[in-house]
């Protein structure tokens, strides 16, 4: 008996008509201009407060308000196991202070943040105290996503100054410079 070779299977034809004239998708046009820049939690949304804004910011402002409480009890812990310890009072005083000092510090400085840029130099040489102040922090964030997305008036300020100048530079650009005449001195 010799081997039977396969025999070609006929392929079943699609029903579906293929148009031979199809214009593919035409790709989207990049717009011009600045683009605004995202924010954490909210991307983009903050520019028109669309795309879930509204939910986003209840979130990011119930989300940090957890944060706070939860931390506040981890702190309750840290200060009764000092107080287990039996370290003294000076050392439970000095804990209170620092944090207290830290956590005030941490509030102004992430407060002012939203209003301007921090220096990168300052931001990086605060780090540590930003760390040990987190409830001052958090306090911030938490307040300030009672009225916008955290950063939201900085953004705009920004967005809409780079807009302007962009408006500006395109505006300046739209007559022909060959035909520029000099005036004589």
């Amino acid at each position: 008996m010799q081997p039977q070779e396969p025999q070609p299977q006929p392929q079943p034809q699609s029903q579906e008509p293929q148009a031979p004239d199809a214009v593919p998708a035409a790709p989207r046009a990049t717009p011009t201009g600045p683009r605004p820049e995202p924010i954490r939690f909210f991307g983009t949304t903050w520019l028109n407060h669309d795309g879930n804004y509204t939910p986003r910011r209840a979130a990011v402002t119930v989300g940090s308000l957890a944060a706070l409480v939860v931390s506040c009890l981890v702190l309750r812990l840290a200060y009764e196991g000092l107080q287990l310890a039996a370290v003294g009072g000076f050392v439970n005083i000095l804990v209170v202070i620092m944090f207290a000092t830290c956590s005030a510090l941490a509030f102004g400085h992430t407060w002012g943040s939203f209003t301007k840029r921090p220096d990168p130099a300052r931001q990086s040489s605060l780090r540590g105290l930003l760390t040990i102040g987190f409830l001052g922090s958090l306090t911030a964030y938490f307040l300030r996503s009672l009225k916008e997305a955290p950063a939201e008036s900085l953004h705009r300020a920004e967005y809409t100054t780079a807009r302007d100048q962009h408006a500006r530079r395109t505006a300046k650009r739209t007559k022909n410079p060959a035909k520029r005449h000099r005036s004589a001195p």
